[in-house]
């Protein structure tokens, strides 16, 4: 097991066409901790997380994971991952969490939960389901594995959404604003679960809006404004004793809001 971050990322520049939505972001997920994400909408937190995915091209700067550096082609607009087979190896331990959790809705929640170990990773699909059914008590919907996506509500979707994340047993989880489509009854549903992952030490990027749980959860928090870092440091600091004044009046709206 390395001890380098799970994520390093380098002065990362990201622009669609003449649009310049990051503009040199660096950024360490060191293994066991979570960082948070966090700003107003059109910061870049979210291309932000998706490039570190490598589901987005970035255009200047340089990724790595686990110490490994991605390997790109080309300059510019035109730079692209030079080796297929180093990508698909880096998503397959990045699971993804979506603000719409892009469940199949032809497959039963085990099925969904099972897929991409069976399909991608061609692990064995009794030892998949073993771990399927565990993940799916974990998340606190043992008992749903035979219903269909739309029988469920939203926060119970993406708490699938997350058993389906861990059953890759990745070594980071992405979450990208995983609450911000749920009611607040619900939201505390999927914030609760989050939260025991964090307790249990795992890597994890959150893209937030939610302020408490980038307090209660993170290790680190990061404020991005019109895609640069404009403060960053552990919650306590951040959010407590805020050194900009951007983050100030971000942190008075949501207040406010």
């Amino acid at each position: 097991m390395t001890d380098k971050p799970v994520i390093e990322i380098r002065d990362l520049h990201k622009s669609y066409g003449a649009l310049e939505v990051l503009k040199g972001v660096d950024l360490v997920a060191p293994r066991g901790h979570v960082v948070s994400l966090i700003g107003s909408s059109g910061s870049g937190k979210s291309t932000l997380l998706r490039c570190a995915n490598l589901l987005e091209d970035s255009q200047q700067g340089e990724i790595l994971f686990e110490g490994e550096a991605v390997h790109w082609r080309g300059q510019g607009l035109g730079r692209h991952p030079a080796d297929k087979a180093q990508v698909t190896r880096i998503r397959t331990n990045l699971s993804m969490v979506f603000q719409q959790f892009n469940l199949w809705a032809h497959m039963t929640i085990l099925q969904n939960v099972m897929e991409a170990p069976v399909t991608v990773l061609k692990r064995d699909p009794a030892e998949v389901e073993v771990k399927a059914r565990e993940y799916l008590e974990k998340v606190g919907i043992g008992d749903k594995c035979d219903v269909f996506p739309a029988q469920l509500s939203g926060g119970q979707q993406q708490r699938a959404a997350i058993a389906r994340a861990l059953c890759m047993e990745p070594r980071a989880l992405l979450f990208d604003e995983p609450t911000s489509a749920l009611d607040p009854e619900l939201e505390q549903e999927v914030v609760r679960v989050i939260k025991d992952l964090a307790a249990e030490g795992r890597t994890m990027i959150i893209v937030t809006h939610d302020m408490n749980m980038a307090r209660d959860v993170s290790d680190h928090v990061v404020f991005l404004h019109l895609g640069k870092i404009e403060e960053e440091g552990p919650p306590a600091e951040l959010f407590g004793n805020p050194k900009t004044d951007r983050l100030r009046q971000f942190l008075n709206a949501g207040v406010a809001a």
